[in-house]
């Protein structure tokens, strides 16, 4: 009867393991999902020594993430600086809030995971050629498994945090393009910055970080255009070309034939104002004007002698 409930139970939790990572739409999900992993390993009575990298085994639905974990005292971290799988924390790192002890957690998504990326962050017009890497840490007292550890930050104000990525799997399409290191800030935004050296980045803080290529600009595409539609395409427009010529011919004719109009109209009228012209029946004839001779009166009388 024991071992048929434990039975159950083990199916149980494996098919809401199965349920919770086909849900995963969420970076931040995501994140949260590895932590109670997390703290499960730590709860299940494994001895994990202070300072010693340990790998986390997550379930088979999570296959292609690589986690590793961590566990430092604030000020040895402060002091000496540690390393993480692909990071490099160097002396003077800073973790706030710090009681005691800081769980660091170094993540490798891979291919799969980390194409997630592109529905949380725009990545238009880039292309990603490294999985993503995330580094986070929580705080980790005495019994991590009492309640739920919250994420704290890491900064890095004297020397930047290293990322190398020259362990990890780099897509060889990159036609030569030396990737640029980006940043995936906790508010959506992206941040692109030049490597320090071949596939090694710096960052100032805690986050997730992958190597990106800029696409080329997409090549138009040239539709071929059959044989019929050319030989129609082109009688249509040597039709409509000729019909244009043939109006802009008859303007023309007709603009000169009024301009020859009005000019014998002008000179007719010219010649008509020059010389008075009347209409005799049906002819127009032209006409002198009549000039009579005032007579001139005698002012003296003489008679003429008999």
């Amino acid at each position: 009867m024991g071992s048929l409930l434990s039975l159950t139970l083990i199916i149980l939790s494996w098919l809401s393991t199965e349920a919770e990572a086909e849900g995963i739409r969420s970076a931040r999900l995501l994140d949260l999902l590895i932590r109670d992993y997390i703290v499960k390993s730590y709860s299940s009575g494994r001895h994990f020594r202070t300072g010693i990298v340990q790998t986390v085994n997550l379930p088979a639905n999570f296959s292609g993430i690589k986690v590793d974990t961590a566990r430092f005292r604030c000020g040895s971290l402060h002091r000496y600086g540690a390393q993480v799988k692909e990071f490099y924390l160097e002396r003077g790192v800073i973790v706030q809030p710090c009681a005691e002890r800081v769980m660091v957690v170094s993540q490798n998504l891979g291919s799969n995971w980390s194409s997630m990326y592109y529905a949380n962050y725009d990545l238009s017009g880039y292309q990603l050629v490294s999985p993503v890497l995330g580094l986070l840490a929580y705080n980790a007292g005495t019994d991590v498994s009492f309640g739920s550890p919250f994420e704290i930050g890491i900064l890095a104000r004297e020397n930047p945090i290293k990322i190398n990525f020259s362990n990890v799997t780099i897509a060889s399409d990159t036609r030569g393009i030396r990737p640029l290191c980006a940043s995936f800030e906790g508010d959506g935004k992206v941040t692109l910055r030049n490597q320090v050296s071949p596939h090694v980045c710096v960052a100032s803080g805690h986050g997730h970080f992958g190597l990106v290529i800029e696409l080329p600009p997409p090549v138009p595409v040239r539709k071929k255009i059959s044989r019929w539609k050319l030989a129609v395409g082109s009688s249509i427009g040597a039709a409509l070309g000729a019909f244009l010529l043939g109006l802009l011919l008859v303007s023309m004719v007709v603009k000169v034939k009024k301009k020859a109009r009005m000019e014998e109209l002008e000179r007719r009228a010219y010649e008509e104002e020059a010389l008075q012209v009347s209409m005799v029946g049906h002819v127009r004839a032209p006409i002198a004007s009549c000039t009579r001779t005032t007579p001139t009166i005698e002012q003296q009388y003489t008679p003429y002698p008999f």
